[in-house]
This record gives structure tokens, C-alpha cells and sequence, in this order.
């Protein structure tokens, strides 16, 4: 176990400099992934457990125990959580659901801005850990388990060069996923779909109409997704 945590506290003490190639080839598979749609039907599930771990941290903070989470093969999910059932600290946490993602890459940006690349691979390990726990279906248990699984194996044997490919790409694919994610529940919801949405359920609580944090989660998103590729790429361009 020491060599272990010797191993993993190295990575994440590491600082790396990377180059502009280290950032524009993820965001090209990035980019390729969000265009085919079978491609990301895989990849939203990240969008997804992001997602639902918003949900989550809100809830928690809020003073409510959250009870579990599901995640679904069509890449839906599902947090449910007990508590008070007071307006404010539920939209709160409804609210939380699709900004999280590009929240989360925001983050992940600053770090790999930082020089640190390699620490996010292993507080990507840390989150897949705690979101695991609290997966209550079979087909959620299957898809962190191979997220984790897949995580640690990069983390561990990867060559370095491809472990700082593979966390730039985990900062685009949060951002720009979140920014996709919106895109899709604002056009289901112009189809009649999506009644049960977050943006629905924000409705419910606070009469302002769904449309208007559809907005929203537009604005944060796009907002999370400018920024991040302002750090991610701005000083490595400009060089």
C-alpha cells in the first residue's frame, strides 16, 4: 500500500508542461465523439455520472442524504434523496444537475493550466470511487465499474505523454458535452419531450417557466466551456 500511495502522490505532486498538440488532438476526438452519434451515446455516460454527482454534492450540502443513484442505458440518470421538502434547497439541487459537468471541466482546466494534469486523472479516480458507492441499479454498477476500471488503468500504466492527452480530453469532454446535453434537452423539450426534465422540475418549484432555465443551464454551460478553453489553450497558442 505504501507503494502504492508513493506512486499516486508522486503523479499528483507532478507538474508537466505540455505542448499545443497535448491540447488539440483530444479536443479533435473530443469533437469527433460529440459529431457520431454512437460515439457519443458511449461517451455521454461521463456527461451523465458528472451529472448526477451535481445532483448529488448539492443535496448533501443542502442537508439531505442522498439515497442512491441510477444510471440508465439510454444515458439517462437518476439521484433520489430524502429531506425537507422545501422549495429553495430542491432547486437548488435540480438546478446543479446540468451545470455540473461543465463545471467539473472548468476545474479540470485550471488543474491541467496548473501543470497538473496527472493529479486529475487520480481525482477523477476519487469521484468514479465515491459515485460508485452510491449506484443502486445493476447497469449504473456495470458502467462505473468499467469507468473505473479504465480510469486506474490509464492513471497507472499509461506513459505520461498519453496520460496528459487523456485528461485534456476529459476537461473537453465534460465541457463541451455539458454544452451538448443542454442542446439536446432544449430540443426535446421543443419535441414534447423531456417532461420530466430538471428544467421541468425547476418549474414546478419556482414558476419561472422551464424555457428560462433551459437558458441558464445554456449560459453556464457555454460560460464553462469559453473559459476552459481560454485556459487550456490560450497560453499554449500565444507561446
Amino acid at each position: 500500500m505504501r507503494e502504492i500511495w508513493d506512486r499516486v502522490w508522486a503523479d499528483v505532486t507532478t507538474t508537466v508542461e505540455a505542448s499545443a498538440t497535448s491540447a488539440l488532438i483530444p479536443l479533435a476526438v473530443v469533437v469527433v465523439v460529440l459529431a457520431m452519434p454512437v460515439l457519443w451515446h458511449v461517451a455521454r455516460h461521463i456527461v451523465t455520472i458528472a451529472h448526477e454527482a451535481g445532483h448529488s454534492v448539492i443535496a448533501a450540502l443542502t442537508g439531505r442524504r442522498v439515497s442512491g443513484i441510477r444510471l440508465h442505458s439510454d444515458t439517462s440518470g437518476l439521484t433520489t434523496s430524502v429531506g425537507e421538502d422545501k422549495r429553495f434547497p430542491l432547486a437548488l439541487v435540480a438546478f446543479a444537475g446540468y451545470p455540473a459537468p461543465g463545471v467539473l471541466g472548468l476545474g479540470a482546466a485550471a488543474l491541467i493550466a496548473a501543470g497538473y494534469p496527472l493529479a486529475l486523472l487520480w481525482i477523477v479516480v476519487a469521484i468514479l470511487v465515491v459515485v460508485l458507492v452510491l449506484i443502486r441499479n445493476f447497469y449504473g454498477f456495470l458502467v462505473m465499474v468499467l469507468a473505473l476500471a479504465g480510469s486506474v488503468a490509464v492513471a497507472w500504466f499509461a506513459p505520461t505523454e498519453w496520460r496528459v492527452g487523456v485528461a485534456y480530453g476529459v476537461a473537453w469532454l465534460l465541457m463541451l458535452g455539458a454544452v451538448r446535453a443542454v442542446v439536446e434537452l432544449s430540443v426535446s423539450r421543443r419535441g414534447g419531450g423531456a417532461a420530466g426534465s430538471d428544467a421541468d422540475s425547476l418549474a414546478r418549484l419556482t414558476r419561472v417557466p422551464g424555457g428560462v432555465w433551459v437558458a441558464l443551464f445554456w449560459l453556464v454551460t457555454v460560460g464553462c466551456a469559453a473559459a476552459g478553453a481560454w485556459l487550456l489553450l490560450g497560453g499554449l497558442l500565444g507561446g
